[in-house]
């Protein structure tokens, strides 16, 4: 079975700390096993991130990607974050950032150019899931270089947002000379949030570059310098009509790693502690003490928490080392030939089936062995279908029909009293008829069945009794009917 890094992860920190332990080479089961705590890893987890990069307004009334005038107008950014990673695909970034964005249009009237800038800081906590070390496969025990990460957080920001005069003879008029906005940093409380995604190169043990895009919602449409101001500037905050002026910031980083250990927990795969740690010990032929007691069965559990010291050789276990029975019928899956179907431990586990009765008019006999065949056929749970383990049951059943010289068998569908009556009753006439579709499948003419469902019209125990006593009323009953009476019968009542 093929499952992933995280599931396996959730194991492995479960484990006795021995397989972790540094300051020994042996191992132990008891009492003597060393825990794995902070104080032991054998890993990083604090890093120091510093980048830049180049915002661009996307979404406001000014923007700075093909604006009225056709080019994209660049901005500049910086920042620099404390970095703890939590767990190996998980941790939290608090960030700085400044920058400043540039944004313009177009007065198509006047036909001068209209630009902005905005002067901002950020202080912002965000999420970092390692997306590569989440989905690594558990099989797989190779290193690895790049690693995707994605990111959301929340912070708050404080800017200027500065406007250029549509006046643009105006000798005065420059971009910047005019304030609209400002917004006071850590002062004047501005929520903005932002997601987005990183691809990182793990350069050595201490180094990391990464190229991120970052999407910036502000939650402001003042931001992109859009509104009127003391100075009589027009508002053009109407142009788009969402309130907030996002922008995308595409930036370059280098992470510095902090600690003494080797690896970072963000590229550290717990398991590959263990695989090391095995290999080391088999290159050393370190005496590995496993089991106080020893494991007198070899069955792969100590004898301390063994349940069953006697296990067969070859059998396999749960974890108290009492061999696997899957079908619960007393015979162990080693032995049972049947494993998935319960028989008495004299037929090897596996059911008796009844002797196939050939050439004869007497369809009673047939029909007893077919309804014996069928009896406690299980479906899956609120559903039609027919569970796997009851497949065996339906090849029985079909035998047993096809060596009836052509005797023709009515199957009514029954439910417990669980539900309403109407849901019972469809349930029922689905469950019959699928019955009556499997048989088919295994060769069975279509002119020998018909089905018929009855609901909880037959149901014996109440509705409030438990799953085990309402089970007798959840089945499949098997009549011979023959002449005028099967000829009048719908091929089935399944509305």
């Amino acid at each position: 079975m093929k499952i992933n890094l995280a599931t396996l992860a959730l194991f492995a920190a479960i484990l006795p700390g021995t397989i972790f332990a540094q300051n020994t080479d042996k191992f132990y089961s008891g009492d003597k096993s060393q825990p794995f705590t902070e104080k032991v890893k054998k890993f990083n987890d604090w890093s120091i991130s510093a980048g830049v990069g180049v915002p661009l307004i996307q979404s406001a009334d000014l923007t700075s990607i093909k604006n009225g005038n056709g080019k994209n107008l660049f901005g500049y950014s910086a920042y620099i974050s404390v970095d703890k990673a939590i767990t190996h695909a998980f941790g939290l970034n608090l960030q700085y950032e400044l920058g400043q964005t540039k944004q313009g249009l177009v007065n198509l009237d006047k036909d001068a150019g209209l630009g902005a800038k905005t002067k901002y800081q950020a202080l912002s906590l965000i999420g970092d899931i390692n997306f590569s070390n989440l989905l690594r496969r558990s099989d797989n025990h190779s290193p690895y270089r790049w690693a995707l990460h994605g990111y959301a957080g929340i912070g708050t920001l404080g800017y200027k947002a500065y406007r250029q005069d549509e006046d643009s003879a105006n000798p005065n008029n420059k971009l910047g000379s005019n304030l609209i906005t400002d917004v006071k940093f850590l002062k004047t409380l501005s929520l903005f949030g932002q997601a987005g995604a990183g691809l990182k190169f793990n350069v050595n043990r201490r180094i990391d570059i990464e190229g991120r895009v970052m999407y910036v919602f502000t939650g402001d449409d003042n931001f992109d310098g859009g509104s009127g101001n003391v100075y009589q500037l027009d508002s053009y905050n109407g142009k788009e009509e969402q309130y907030s002026d996002n922008f995308i910031n595409a930036t370059l980083g280098i992470t510095l790693k902090l600690g003494k250990h080797e690896s970072h927990l963000m590229w550290h795969d717990p398991l590959q502690e263990i695989y090391y740690r095995l290999d080391v010990l088999e290159s050393k032929n370190v005496d590995v003490e496993v089991c106080k007691k020893g494991d007198a069965d070899n069955d792969g559990v100590c004898d301390d928490w063994d349940r069953q010291l006697d296990t067969p050789a070859g059998a396999r276990v749960d974890g108290a080392g009492v061999a696997l029975d899957a079908d619960l019928d007393g015979v162990i899956d080693l032995k049972d030939k049947c494993v998935t179907v319960p028989g008495p431990v004299e037929n090897d586990g596996c059911p008796k089936e009844a002797a196939p009765i050939a050439n004869t008019t007497d369809n009673s006999s047939v029909t007893a062995n077919i309804q014996s065949a069928l009896k406690d056929l299980q479906f899956n749970f609120g559903k039609t279908t027919v569970r796997t383990e009851s497949s065996s049951k339906l090849d029985l059943a079909a035998n047993l029909i096809k060596s009836s010289n052509g005797g023709t068998f009515l199957l009514v569908g029954h439910t417990d009293k669980k539900g309403n009556d109407a849901y019972n009753l469809k349930l029922s006439q689905q469950r019959a008829a699928e019955v009556v579709k499997e048989l088919e499948k295994r060769g069975v003419s279509s002119y020998q069945l018909k089905s018929k469902g009855v609901g909880e019209a037959d149901a014996v125990a109440p509705e409030t009794a438990s799953d085990v006593e309402r089970l007798q009323d959840r089945k499949v009953e098997v009549k011979s009917v023959t002449g005028a009476e099967w000829n009048a019968l719908p091929k089935s009542d399944l509305k």
